[in-house]
C-alpha cells in the first residue's frame, strides 16, 4: 500500500484540533497553578514546563509549513499524544493537596458488594494461568492505543485528526476529574490503612497522607511471571497515587474499541480479547475499585458522543485540501 508519506500537499495553516485542546488544557491548569501557588510543591517549574509545551506546539506548527505532508502531520499529532505521559502524573501535583477520598469509594464498594472485589479477585485466582493473561492485558493498554492510532493513520487518514482529538480530549477530561476527585485506588489506599482495617471493612479518612507518602506495594498475582514483572516495573516507575476514579484504562480502551468497530470489524475482533483482559486486570491488580471500572466503561460512551460533537462543532476542518 502506497502511503505517500512525504508527498507535498496543500494544507491549512494554523493549529490542529489536538493542539488546540492541549493548549486549552495547558491554560486551564496554568490558571489553577496560580490559584494554588502557595500550596503547590514546585509551581514555578510547572509553569515553565507549560510555557515550553506551548512554545514547542507553535514551533512545530511553523516547521510543518516548510514541509506539509502526512508524515509531518503525524509527527505533530504524535508529539501531542506522547505528552500525555507528562500530563498524567501532573494531576498528582494538584490532587495531593486536597483531602483524599478513597475512604468514600472503598466504603461505597463495601456497601454495594459486601466486601472488596479487588481483594477477592486476586486472592481467589493467584495462579500463573490467571495472573499472566490479566497482566498481559493491562500492559497491552499503550500498544492498543498505538495500534488503533497507526491503523487510522494508514487506512483512514481522513479521520486521523478526529481520532487523535477524541482520544486526547477524553484523556484531558479524565485528568480534570482526577485533579478534583483525589482517589488513589486500592493499591495505594489499602497499604496506607493496613490489611486489618480492610478485612474488617473499616476505611478511615487519611486526609493529605499521599501528599507526603507514595508507597506502592507489589501487586498481587504470580510474581515470577514475565508480564507481571513488566506491569510492576512500569508502575514502580510511572505510577502515582492518583487517577483511580473513573478508570481511564477502561474508559480509553472502550473508546478505542468503539473506534476500532467503526473503522474495521477485523481490527475490533483482534483487539477484543486484550480489551476484556485489560478491563478485568484493572480490578485484579488492585489499581481500581470495581466501581471505578464500571464508571469508566459507562463514561466512555458519553465521552465519545460529547467529544465527537465538540470536534464537529468547534474544531473540524479538513487536514488536507
Amino acid at each position: 500500500m502506497a502511503l505517500d508519506l512525504f508527498k507535498k500537499v496543500e494544507t491549512r495553516k494554523g493549529l490542529f484540533a489536538v493542539e488546540k485542546i492541549t493548549l486549552i488544557y495547558n491554560l486551564l491548569t496554568s490558571i489553577l497553578i496560580l490559584f494554588l501557588f502557595q500550596e503547590m510543591d514546585h509551581p514555578v517549574q510547572m509553569l515553565i514546563d507549560r510555557a515550553m509545551i506551548a512554545g514547542m506546539t507553535f514551533l512545530l506548527m511553523y516547521l510543518y509549513r516548510l514541509a506539509p505532508c502526512k508524515f509531518s502531520a503525524f509527527v505533530r499529532i504524535a508529539i501531542q499524544m506522547s505528552l500525555l505521559s507528562y500530563w498524567y502524573p501532573d494531576t498528582f501535583e494538584f490532587n495531593r493537596i486536597f483531602p483524599n477520598l478513597d475512604h468514600v469509594f472503598a466504603s461505597a464498594e463495601q456497601w454495594l458488594f459486601n466486601g472488596q472485589p479487588a481483594v477477592w479477585f486476586c486472592l481467589r485466582f493467584p495462579q500463573m494461568w490467571v495472573s499472566e493473561p490479566f497482566n498481559m492485558g493491562y500492559f497491552f493498554y499503550y500498544p492498543m492505543i498505538l495500534i488503533v492510532v497507526l491503523w487510522y493513520f494508514i487506512y483512514r487518514f481522513q479521520y486521523f485528526e478526529k481520532l487523535s482529538f477524541v482520544l486526547v480530549t477524553s484523556f484531558f477530561i479524565y485528568y480534570l476529574i482526577y485533579i478534583f476527585v483525589p482517589v488513589a485506588g486500592p493499591q495505594f489506599y489499602f497499604p496506607a490503612i493496613g490489611d486489618d482495617n480492610v478485612a474488617q471493612g473499616v476505611f478511615p479518612s487519611i486526609g493529605d497522607y499521599f501528599n507526603h507518602n507514595q508507597e506502592l506495594l507489589p501487586g498481587p498475582g504470580y510474581d515470577h511471571g514475565f508480564f507481571y514483572n513488566l506491569v510492576e516495573g512500569s508502575q514502580q516507575i510511572g505510577e502515582r497515587p492518583t487517577a483511580a476514579f473513573p478508570s481511564s484504562h477502561v474508559g480509553i480502551s472502550t473508546l478505542l474499541m468503539i473506534m476500532a468497530w467503526r473503522g474495521s470489524r477485523w481490527l475490533f475482533a483482534c483487539l477484543f480479547p486484550f480489551y476484556i483482559l485489560l478491563c478485568c486486570a484493572t480490578v485484579y491488580i488492585q489499581a481500581h475499585y470495581l466501581i471505578d471500572s464500571i464508571v469508566g466503561f459507562i463514561s466512555a460512551f458519553g465521552l465519545y458522543v460529547v467529544v465527537t460533537w465538540m470536534f464537529k462543532r468547534w474544531f473540524a476542518q479538513p487536514m488536507f485540501k
